[in-house]
């Protein structure tokens, strides 16, 4: 017993040791490979490869409906008491009663095999034909789940990217504002400034540490929703391969393009339902047709007053036929399926015309924000690099005596806005840009 609780507690620390090992390792990943990961981790995405199984396996059973059907079937019984029935006196020289006669054995049994064949259904075969549509619906919905799996690894990834960036700045601004506020400070202790210069520097440094700060926490948000995103432990760490500079933004888009639709997947998913809501109506005017199948059956039946003589005595029965079923009157059920199958296709052909337009609008949009997005970066750049010369030549002024303390905190103000300007601007300008890969159908995995 005691070396059984020893090899317990030897197995536990193991589970521990290798989750730890799990969870310390850092895992670093490209935009693509991040991606890659979650097409093979991402629920949704596995979730929807199971649906597309599902599909192939419902196929396979829609077809198995037209195979040969085999039954198999045994039967026994004891009849504790015989069934009586009265017959005429006549049948027994004793006319004007009725005499009480029992007919069969006690004991009885059969067993035998039948065979159901079908050879014409009209429902069926449309039904084989809309199993395959539903695979494919399957398919392009496992599809749909890849894209949007992209569409927001991408988005998240851009994210960390975005804050790590804006952390990059704030450390290069703290440590720049670090050296104003010593050389300040020594300044002031041999008399050259005054105390509320001094002060003006250290109320900037406190805001920019809050503010390091809260872009920390968001930057480990933002990581952990990456993660989510990838189908990833939470608990692992992520290192990103890429950087913000290594990102190449096109500063160029191409024209309207009125046939994007046809790229997107939600069209061709639309166009499958139609399909299938098409091949719903030709079911519906197929029940009006008559169905043919084929039957047979051979059984053996075996009767006895006593038990152990069951088997000595047996009777063989073999039949086969046609069954043929014709529809007459339904009081009108089929033909109002027919009327509402009509007009869900009929809606399918309207929301395809809707989505049409809606695509060709999303473009639109999509390429006039990101277009607008492009001038904002531009713009916000050169403001950026502007609040930097700023904040240069008013230092150096205010070094030289010639300029005041308040300038100097002005322009590192104006600094600090820019930047904060230029990092909203570049985020804006990475997402737009997947929205616009995304309505022009070019994200496909």
């Amino acid at each position: 017993m005691k070396y059984k609780y020893l090899s317990l507690i030897f197995c536990l620390f193991s589970v521990v040791s290798v989750k730890a090992q799990l969870t310390d390792s850092l895992a670093s990943f490209s935009l693509k490979e991040a991606i890659d990961y979650a097409q093979n981790h991402q629920t949704s995405v596995l979730n929807a490869t199971i649906d597309e199984e599902i599909a192939k396996n419902t196929v396979k059973q829609t077809i198995g409906i037209g195979l040969p059907q085999v039954n198999g079937n045994v039967n026994f019984q004891d009849f504790l008491k015989v069934p009586t029935n009265l017959l005429p006196g006549e049948f027994f020289g004793q006319p004007g009663t009725q005499v009480p006669v029992q007919f069969g054995v006690q004991y009885q049994s059969s067993f035998g095999l039948e065979l159901n064949q079908l050879l014409f259904d009209g429902s069926y075969l449309v039904g084989l034909q809309a199993s395959k549509t539903f695979k494919e619906l399957s398919n392009k919905n496992l599809k749909r789940s890849r894209i949007e799996t992209a569409v927001a690894v991408t988005k998240a990834y851009y994210s960390v990217l975005v804050s790590n960036e804006q952390l990059s700045l704030l450390d290069a601004n703290m440590a720049r504002l670090k050296k104003s506020l010593n050389d300040t400070e020594a300044l002031f202790k041999n008399g050259f400034v005054e105390k509320i210069d001094v002060d003006r520097l250290t109320v900037l440094n406190n805001n920019l540490e809050t503010e390091r700060g809260n872009v920390i926490r968001l930057l480990e948000l933002n990581v952990n929703l990456l993660k989510f995103q990838m189908g990833m432990n939470i608990q692992f760490k992520l290192a990103l391969k890429d950087s913000i500079g290594s990102l190449q933004v096109e500063e160029s888009i191409a024209v309207r393009d009125t046939t994007a639709y046809q790229n997107r997947i939600e069209y061709s998913l639309l166009e499958t339902q139609k399909k299938l809501n098409e091949l719903d109506l030709k079911r519906y005017k197929s029940l009006f047709l008559p169905s043919l199948s084929a039957f047979g059956s051979t059984s053996r039946s075996l009767q006895s007053n006593e038990f152990l003589s069951l088997m000595d005595r047996s009777f063989p029965t073999t039949v086969i036929g046609f069954r043929l079923s014709v529809p007459l009157i339904s009081g009108g059920i089929k033909t109002y399926q027919v009327r509402n199958a009509k007009l869900e296709v009929l809606k399918t052909e309207n929301n395809l015309v809707n989505l049409r337009n809606g695509i060709n609008l999303e473009v639109e949009q999509a390429q006039t924000v990101y277009r607008n997005g492009l001038k904002s970066l531009e713009n916000q750049k050169r403001n950026m690099e502007l609040a930097q010369e700023v904040l240069r030549v008013t230092k150096i002024k205010y070094e030289q005596g010639v300029g005041s303390s308040i300038e100097v905190t002005t322009a590192e103000t104006s600094l600090k806005e820019s930047q904060n300007n230029y990092i909203n601007a570049l985020y804006d300008l990475l997402i737009n840009k997947v929205n616009v890969d995304r309505a022009l159908g070019k994200i496909v995995y």
